[in-house]
């Protein structure tokens, strides 16, 4: 039994709510879930776990979240229309809804980038977290049909950079599990940067500094990606300190629970990652998912840590 937030008392336990779930019937697992995908990287023989359980979810009636919630975040989610037609060029960076970051996207590592964001063209993979795969199923293909359409097919690019874990899992592990269509090709931000650090080997400069990763819940989607991040540190001089609470035994940051109104565990959850993360002697806190510095990045300059996403600890290295 690997998963770290629900109790069983034993290995049959477990084993008897999973059979209700596979046989579609009422299970506390289902009320119990935090939605923190581990259980999708876990499972061995690609049965997807977890959006079946999601999918339950839905089919019962679960709420995940208080309905005002969930209809406030359907509407503030939703497509607005306002995608305009734009010649892109590599490398396309796609930053998803949040325009907010698309300053990331600067320096040597980017150079020539073209950066593409806003609702029209967000990945819906949140709807995870509130039972919702058939918001999933309706708004994907139009978001995909967006990005070809407004900016790839006639620049002719068939590939995107996702900045976030999210978009990447959304265009491959979800895609491929709900028989969504991809007609370009999904690179993940480490794949880029990785590459793109090997092109550039004479700008770096290592930092040569102990670094505390927080591991988003979205990895969970992409687990081999996990590896390139390491080249990546060692390529930047940035030691990956062991904690008890990454890599497979990562913990939510909080943030999710938090927006469910499960304040009591999410205070759990920020503490144990930051009493971990101190522990090590780590002067950087990197995060690859903006969710989760919002949640803990406060919380961990408080505590002397320096929060800062991995693409901005890079610049840092090239002397940016």
């Amino acid at each position: 039994m690997k998963c770290q937030y629900i109790e069983f008392t034993g290995i049959s336990d477990a084993k008897a709510e999973k059979s209700k779930i596979n046989a579609g019937e009422e299970s506390r697992v289902l009320y119990e879930c935090l939605t923190c995908y581990a259980c999708q990287e876990y499972c061995q023989f690609g049965n997807n776990p977890f959006y079946l359980l999601i999918e339950l979810q839905e089919k019962k009636g679960v709420l995940t979240a208080p309905k005002p919630i969930v209809e406030e975040q359907l509407r503030m989610m939703s497509p607005k229309g306002r995608i305009t037609r734009q010649k892109v060029r590599s490398p396309v960076v796609n930053m998803c809804a949040f325009p907010m970051l698309t300053g990331c996207v600067r320096g040597k590592l980017f150079e020539g980038a073209s950066v593409l964001s806003g609702n029209d063209i967000f990945c819906n993979i949140m709807w995870l977290h509130f039972a919702k795969n058939s918001v999933i199923r309706d708004r994907v293909p139009k978001t995909i049909d967006n990005i070809m359409s407004f900016y790839l097919k006639d620049s002719k690019i068939d590939e995107m950079v996702c900045f976030h874990d999210e978009c990447y899992g959304t265009y491959t592990s979800v895609a491929e599990a709900f028989g969504i269509s991809v007609p370009f090709k999904p690179v993940h931000l480490f794949d880029y940067i990785n590459r793109r650090l090997d092109e550039i080997p004479d700008l770096i400069k290592p930092i040569n500094e102990k670094i505390a990763y927080q591991r988003p819940c979205s990895n969970r989607l992409s687990p081999e990606t996990d590896k390139i991040l390491d080249e990546i540190f060692i390529k930047i001089g940035a030691q990956r300190v062991p904690r008890k609470h990454d890599r497979e035994n990562a913990l939510c940051c909080g943030g999710v629970p938090r927006a469910l109104q499960r304040d009591e565990l999410a205070d759990e959850l920020v503490e144990k990652n930051i009493s971990d993360m101190l522990s090590t002697g780590a002067k950087y806190c990197v995060f690859n998912c903006p969710f989760c510095m919002a949640t803990l990045g406060q919380e961990v300059a408080e505590h002397g840590l320096m929060p800062i996403l991995v693409s901005d600890l890079v610049l840092i290295a090239l002397g940016e």
